[in-house]
C-alpha cells in the first residue's frame, strides 16, 4: 500500500491532528499580544477552526470506501466504524461549542487543542481492531482528558480531580496492558479477528482467564463501572464543566464500542453464560454482576447528592450498569441495543452539562440550591434541562425510553427461558429508584424560589449575559434527545445496517 492510500485513508484523524496544531498556534499568537485574559475574539476564532475542522473531518469519513484494512487491523475503515467516527466528531463539535462559554477558562487555545487531540484518540478507538493501537489510542485518550480535568489553575478541586482521575487512569493503564501482554503470550496475535479462533481452539488456562480480566478493567475504568467508579464523581465536579461533558459522552461512547468488539469478537469463544439456571464460567458472569452493582451503587448513591454534576455522576455510574446489559445478552442484536443506548445517553449528557455550565457561570456555583429559580431566569434552559433529565429518567415520549426498551427487551430475549431477567428486574428497579432523583432537580428548577434575586431582575440578567449560539446548541440537543424519542428507528436501521 503507498502512503497517498494510507494518507487517503487516516485523512479524517490527520485533518483533526491538523487542526489542532492550527488552533494551538490561534492560542499562542494571540496569547503573546494580550497579557492576562484572552479576548473573546480570539476565543471565538480559535473555537471557529477547532468546529470547522471537525466538521471537515466528519464530511471527509462520509467519503471513505465502505471497507478497507490497514496493517493487520490496525486501522479498520467500516460502516460501523464511520457511523460512529461521525458521532464522536458531533459530540466534539458540541463539547467546542459550549466551551466557548466558559470565559473565565485560561489558555482558550491549549484547551481547544486538548479537546482534538482527545477526539484523535476515541477515533483511534474506534477505528482499531488490533490490541496494540487500541491501547495507543487510550493513552492518547486518557492523557488529554487528564489535563483537560485539571485545567483550571484557579480551582483547587480542579487540580484534585485531576490528580485523582489520572492515578486512577495509570493504575487501570498498568492492568490493561498486562492483561494484553498475557492474551499476546498465549495466543500469539493482538489482532481480534485472530485472537477468536485462537481461544476457540484451546482450553483456558487460568493465566490468560487473569489476562482477560486485567484488560477488562482498563475498560471498566473508562465507562465508570462499580467499582471502577471512583474517579468519577470527582472529576465530573472538579474538572470545566464542557471537560466533565466530553467524558460523559465522547468517552463513554468510543469505549463501549471498543469494549463490544473486544468481548464479542477477541474474546467471543469464552463469554460463558450469566443465566440464572445455566450459570457458565466467563466474562459474562463477571459483567453481569458488575453491572448489577453499577446500578445499584449509583442509583442509591445518587439520592443523597446535593450536586448535580456528582449527582450526574453517580448516574453514569448507574447507566454504565444498564449499558453493559446489551454486551452480556451477546450478539447483532445486543451490541446495537448497547450503541444506540450510549449514543441517545451521550447526546443527553452534553445538554445536561451545557445547562449546568450556564447555571454555575451565573450563580458560580452547580449545587441543586443554585438551580433554583431557573424557570424564572431562563425559560428556554429550565426546559432543555427537563428534556434531558426526564430522558435520562427513561420517560416517553423522549429517547431515554426507548433506549432502555430496546436495551432491557433485548436483554431479556436472551439466551433460553429469560435467564437474563433477574438483571432486567434489577435495572427496571433501578431505573425506578432514579426518577426521584432526577424530579428532584425538577422540582427545584420549576418550583423553588431563588432568594438572591427576583425573578424579573434574574431572568433580564441571565438573559443578556448569556451567549446565544451555546444556548441555541442547547436547543438543537434537546430537539435531538425528543426526535429520537418519537423516530428512534432511523438511528436504529442505521447502526443495524453497518453491521453489514
Amino acid at each position: 500500500m503507498s502512503y497517498l492510500e494510507l494518507l487517503r485513508l487516516a485523512a479524517p484523524e490527520a485533518i483533526v491532528v491538523l487542526t489542532a496544531f492550527v488552533v494551538l498556534t490561534i492560542g499562542l499568537v494571540t496569547g503573546r499580544r494580550e497579557a492576562g485574559d484572552t479576548p473573546a475574539a480570539t476565543a471565538g476564532l480559535g473555537a471557529l477552526v477547532a468546529a470547522l475542522g471537525l466538521a471537515i473531518a466528519a464530511a471527509t469519513i462520509v467519503r471513505l470506501p465502505g471497507h478497507a484494512t490497514l496493517f493487520h487491523g490496525m486501522l479498520v475503515v467500516s460502516p460501523l466504524n464511520s457511523l460512529f467516527q461521525v458521532i464522536v466528531l458531533v459530540l466534539a463539535f458540541f463539547t467546542v461549542i459550549l466551551a466557548r462559554g466558559e470565559r473565565l477558562l485560561p489558555n482558550k487555545g491549549e484547551y481547544l487543542a486538548m479537546i482534538l487531540l482527545a477526539t484523535v484518540g476515541l477515533m483511534l478507538l474506534i477505528g482499531s481492531e488490533e490490541l496494540l493501537m487500541i491501547f495507543i489510542g487510550l493513552e492518547l485518550t486518557g492523557l488529554s482528558l487528564y489535563v483537560m480535568t485539571a485545567f483550571d489553575k484557579a480551582s483547587q478541586t480542579s487540580a484534585e480531580a485531576g490528580l485523582k482521575y489520572f492515578l486512577f487512569g495509570s493504575m487501570a493503564s498498568a492492568f490493561t496492558l498486562f492483561g494484553l501482554s498475557l492474551i499476546y503470550g498465549f495466543t500469539g496475535t493482538t489482532s481480534l479477528a485472530a485472537i477468536g479462533p485462537r481461544l476457540a481452539e484451546q482450553a483456558l488456562p487460568p493465566l490468560l482467564f487473569v489476562g482477560i480480566v486485567m484488560t477488562l478493567i482498563g475498560f471498566l475504568f473508562k465507562i465508570a463501572a462499580a467499582p471502577f467508579h471512583l474517579w468519577a464523581p470527582d472529576a465530573y465536579q472538579g474538572a470545566p464543566v464542557s471537560t466533565a461533558g466530553f467524558i460523559a459522552s465522547g468517552s463513554k461512547v468510543a469505549s463501549f464500542i471498543v469494549l463490544g468488539k473486544i468481548l464479542l469478537i477477541g474474546f467471543g469463544p469464552v463469554s460463558g453464560s450469566a443465566d440464572w439456571h445455566g450459570l457458565i464460567a466467563g466474562w459474562t458472569p463477571i459483567l453481569a454482576v458488575l453491572s448489577a452493582l453499577s446500578i445499584l451503587i449509583g442509583n442509591l448513591v445518587a439520592l443523597v447528592q446535593k450536586n448535580v454534576r456528582r449527582l450526574l455522576a453517580y448516574s453514569a455510574v448507574a447507566h454504565g450498569g444498564y449499558t453493559l446489559l446489551g454486551l452480556i445478552a451477546g450478539g447483532r442484536a445486543g451490541f446495537s441495543a448497547t450503541l444506540f443506548y450510549t449514543t441517545i445517553y451521550a447526546v443527553t449528557l452534553v445538554g445536561a452539562f451545557g445547562v449546568v455550565g450556564f447555571v454555575r457561570r451565573e450563580n458560580g456555583g452547580d449545587d441543586l440550591a443554585d438551580f433554583a429559580g431557573l424557570r424564572a431566569r431562563s425559560p428556554l434552559l429550565a426546559g432543555c434541562m427537563a428534556i434531558f433529565l426526564l430522558s435520562l429518567a427513561g420517560l416517553p415520549p423522549l429517547a431515554g425510553f426507548f433506549g432502555k426498551f430496546y436495551l432491557f427487551s433485548t436483554a431479556l430475549r436472551a439466551g433460553a427461558n429469560h435467564g437474563l431477567l433477574w438483571l432486567v428486574a434489577l435495572a427496571l428497579f433501578g431505573s425506578l429508584i432514579s426518577l426521584y432523583y432526577y424530579l428532584i432537580v425538577l422540582k427545584v428548577i420549576f418550583l423553588d424560589e431563588n432568594a438572591q434575586a427576583t425573578p424579573a431582575v434574574a431572568r433580564y440578567d441571565f438573559e443578556m449575559r448569556a451567549d446565544y449560539l451555546p444556548k441555541m446548541t442547547l436547543l438543537v440537543l434537546a430537539g435531538a434527545v425528543l426526535l429520537l424519542g418519537i423516530i428512534p428507528g432511523t438511528l436504529v436501521a442505521r447502526i443495524l445496517a453497518s453491521f453489514g
